[in-house]
């Protein structure tokens, strides 16, 4: 699949018009057209950016998120120093400090050797990067014994890295954006080194300072991620398209005092109220509501794959989902089973239905816009699970409290098919319903 980027340089004085368009799949070209906006002049680069196969929690998060049980992660390959080194990167936008396994790192294949960088400059712990932007880190930066500054990350999976925070030039295909601050890795303790070794880094893409969107600039962002096959686009600048369907927009939730189970720099909206069907679960709208702790945010997170809700809401829309389809699926009695430490309502299917049958929608009501789950997204085929020749298939959202997280987490696989606007101007994220494989049609392309 073949792929465009409408891009314009980050010292284009016409920076208010960049867009990039990144779409994604196995195996991914991606082109880049500089703005007829700006220039006449065009340009046409070719960067890879692939998805690839990752084991339940070897993914690193933060503490105060979930431990991400996604399957799939986004990888893109850029180039970093002077002279340029090819790195690979995890996109994540639930992430904030963008990192790279440095040379000293062991167990690891692909690293960036920073004394081999013209350009790489270590931030003193003296400086307001160290002193002021790391506020919204999970650790706060120190001091080190050469005075520079000092990031520890630590993960729910009990994985971590340390090193220094340091800025270089960042390539996104020839084209360089210098002073890009990150963090120099050379200590790692990783739960999965064997999957961890495949990339170089993350790439953080959340609302904080030093986030990677937060840095270049950008306005808005948005992505549609195929309900098929994984692909998708994701556009960094404005989206305003005449085909795409009006966006309903729902409010960014912001609180500006700090709480302590509260993420400010995540996308959180306003969970107002779940039907089944047509029938709105009797949940009072205070329970979606985060408490003085800051327990109870709903986080829109493109990095975990399923939905997970707080228990008293998860137990009201898995016994209505439950009594709606008991007399069209067999349910698996086992209460031992919990899939991926959080799905606990499962289903046998018989080899003799290769479809699902119709299955009541799932509707999550935000304020002001609403994303209506339904058909095979409701239901995930768990792999290796058979009985007989039946196949188990397990409901797509999850209880939070069994992983041990205040939080509701909106998952990608709800989000297939919907067109998602992070609106960081005006505070708000649009959604529309849209096929996300003809939306990549609409530029010229099969998605």
């Amino acid at each position: 699949m073949k792929a465009c980027i409408f891009w314009n340089r980050l010292q284009n004085p016409c920076l208010k018009f960049q867009s990039f368009i990144f779409f994604c799949s196995v195996t991914v070209l991606i082109c880049f057209t500089e703005s007829k906006l700006c220039s006449p002049q065009t340009q046409t680069l070719v960067l890879p950016l692939k998805t690839q196969q990752i084991p339940s929690g070897s993914l690193p998060k933060s503490p105060n998120r979930l431990p991400f049980h996604h399957n799939v992660t986004l990888t893109v390959s850029i180039a970093v120093g002077t002279p340029p080194q090819n790195v690979s990167m995890v996109i994540d936008t639930g992430s904030e400090l963008s990192w790279l396994h440095c040379n000293k790192t062991r167990n690891f294949n692909t690293t960036f050797d920073p004394t081999r960088s013209s350009s790489y400059s270590p931030v003193p712990c003296s400086s307001s990067t160290c002193t002021t932007r790391t506020q919204d880190l999970t650790i706060p930066a120190s001091c080190d014994s050469n005075k520079l500054c000092h990031a520890i990350l630590s993960y729910a999976d009990a994985s971590s890295n340390e090193g220094n925070l340091a800025s270089d030039t960042f390539y996104i295909g020839s084209s360089g954006i210098s002073g890009l601050v990150f963090g120099c890795m050379d200590t790692t303790f990783s739960s999965n080194t064997d999957e961890d070794a495949k990339t170089t880094g993350l790439m953080g893409m959340n609302r904080g300072s030093l986030s990677f969107v937060s840095q270049m600039g950008f306005p808005k962002f948005s992505y549609c991620i195929s309900g098929s096959d994984f692909s998708g686009l994701l556009l960094l600048g404005d989206s305003n398209f005449s085909w795409i369907a009006p966006l309903n927009y729902t409010p960014l939730v912001q609180i500006s005092t700090p709480l302590p189970y509260f993420d400010r720099v995540a996308y959180t909206v306003q969970l107002e109220g779940i039907k089944v069907s047509d029938k709105l679960l009797p949940i009072p709208k205070s329970v979606f509501v985060p408490d003085h702790t800051g327990a109870g945010q709903t986080m829109v997170d493109s990095g975990t794959q399923f939905t997970f809700l707080l228990g008293p809401v998860y137990t009201a829309l898995r016994d209505e989902f439950l009594n709606q389809t008991s007399k069209i699926l067999n349910v698996l009695d086992d209460p031992n089973f919990v899939f991926q430490g959080a799905m606990d309502l499962c289903y046998w299917v018989p080899p003799g239905q290769p479809r699902l049958p119709p299955l009541p929608s799932v509707s999550l009501m935000f304020r002001g816009a609403e994303m209506k789950v339904s058909g095979g997204q409701l239901l995930y085929r768990v792999p290796g699970q058979v009985r007989g020749n039946d196949t188990l298939h397990c409901f797509t959202f999850g209880n939070s409290d069994l992983l041990g997280v205040e939080a509701y987490v909106i998952g990608h696989h709800h989000q297939q098919n919907v067109w998602m606007e992070f609106d960081l101007q005006n505070s708000r994220i649009g959604l529309a319903q849209v096929q996300c494989d003809l939306a990549g049609q609409r530029f010229g392309l099969s998605v």
